[in-house]
């Protein structure tokens, strides 16, 4: 597996927000988001080939049971599979967090879906085109949460971003409202509260939920965070 890092933290985000994780973050994506936060395992990916049982271990080692495998995408990964099945056997809670373009034959108690809107796409450059064709894979999306308990979290930059995640959800009509969050676009505490400030409301007349992002609301945009 290509690692770049694994780290002991606490959920940031969706249903688990503020739960103290193990977090393992591969490195390496097929798609570009001009917001990505995480720049090094996308962008310019940073890491290291490390094999599956080593970062088992090392995860082990945190004695935390919630595992958090993320990335990047993490279900480019092969190892993936036996790493997962592996945290599993061994007691974990994992949520797996992936931009549902990539299927793999996991093992995960949440799979926390992060669908890429027309929001997601470079403004320029050579990635425009291949992002926008691989962003929004419908059967993946479909079979991800045929399978395992999900969440569904949308990035929200502006107003006009609510009306793509209606349009979005009207392809999954058994998709509770409960499961679906709406996640402000930020990489700064001050980007956060603005946006917050007026999704809060939107997702209350939508009757979605807010999700939080503490881990840059209490440590800032900073790796290993």
């Amino acid at each position: 597996m290509r690692i770049s890092e694994v780290f002991h933290s606490i959920q940031g985000e969706g249903q688990f927000a503020g739960t103290p994780s193990a977090f393992v973050r591969t490195t390496g994506c097929n798609l570009r988001c001009w917001f990505c936060d995480t720049e090094y395992t996308s962008w310019e990916p940073e890491g290291d080939q490390r094999d599956w049982r080593s970062v088992f271990q090392q995860t082990r080692g945190f004695e935390c049971e919630h595992v958090v495998v993320t990335g990047g995408e993490p279900l480019l990964q092969p190892d993936v599979v036996p790493l997962t099945l592996a945290l599993k056997e061994a007691g974990h809670y994992v949520t797996i967090e992936t931009a549902g373009t990539v299927y793999r034959p996991v093992h995960a108690d949440l799979i926390s879906l992060s669908p890429k809107l027309s929001n997601s796409t470079p403004r320029s450059g050579r990635w425009v085109q291949r992002h926008e064709r691989d962003r929004d894979k419908q059967q993946v999306v479909q079979r991800l949460i045929g399978q395992f308990p999900y969440q569904l979290k949308f990035v929200i930059d502006a107003r006009d971003d609510l009306d793509e995640v209606q349009e979005y959800l009207l392809r999954f009509p058994d998709v509770p409202a409960k499961n679906v969050w709406l996640m402000p676009q930020a990489k700064t505490n001050e980007e956060l509260q603005e946006r917050s400030a007026w999704l809060i409301a939107e997702a209350e007349r939508l009757g979605f939920r807010l999700s939080p992002r503490l881990h840059i609301e209490l440590y800032g945009n900073k790796r290993g965070t």
